[in-house]
């Protein structure tokens, strides 16, 4: 009879493995991800703050243009599912754009139902970055991301053992570099302590070979 380190439970909607999520926990992880990330960027955007990536893409594009960031967020992100696709696989590109879609649409209506008075941009930013990082966190976890350089920032772990968080926030520093033509030295230094701590939460909590479930 085999012992019950070799017994496994099957994969299915419900049931998970030790190595192995559900359909249902790779929902939960989605879900709450993007609502953590949504959540973060409501918060930046408070404080007229700044991020790195394809959000922070977004939020140039709105303070310089006044265009809706989850528009902008989400058409951004389009050219990357094809690296996705092609270096990840059809499951984390699938997951990846929904969470994506769900985030555009959760920062465009959190404003109307969540309402945040005067908020010191400091406190923004370290709570916001918090936020966000613990969003895509959940979603590495269930091999999703919200796009962009998150795509690219896994596939050069996944490929090269690169930490997933120290490669964006290589990536990030370019995007708060463009910052300086659009905001203050303050507001950047803000946006810059977001953009570390998000990139901290992911290079300190998240490593392939301490986490290993798909």
């Amino acid at each position: 009879m085999a012992n019950a380190s070799q017994q496994k439970t099957p994969v299915g909607f419900w049931a998970s493995s030790s190595d192995r999520h559900s359909i249902l926990e790779d929902i939960q992880g989605v879900v709450a991800g993007s609502m953590l990330a949504a959540l973060g960027v409501t918060l930046l955007s408070s404080a007229h703050l700044l991020i790195g990536g394809t959000a922070g893409l977004g939020f140039l594009l709105r303070y310089s243009t006044g265009l809706s960031f989850g528009v902008v967020f989400f058409l951004l992100n389009l050219p990357f599912y094809w690296l996705a696709y092609r270096r990840l696989g059809l499951a984390f590109t699938l997951k990846t754009f929904a969470a994506v879609a769900l985030t555009s649409v959760l920062t465009e209506i959190l404003p109307d139902l969540v309402s945040i008075g005067e908020i010191n941009p400091l406190v923004a930013a370290l709570f916001g970055g918090l936020l966000i990082g613990t969003g895509m966190l959940a979603l590495f976890r269930h091999r999703a991301s919200l796009g962009g350089f998150g795509i690219l920032a896994l596939y050069l772990q996944d490929k090269f053992g690169w930490r997933a968080g120290l490669v964006q926030l290589a990536l990030d520093g370019v995007v708060l570099t463009i910052s300086f033509f659009v905001a203050t030295p303050f507001v950047i230094l803000c946006s810059i302590l977001a953009a570390v701590t998000l990139n901290l939460t992911l290079a300190i909590n998240h490593r392939t070979d301490r986490y290993i479930v798909r």
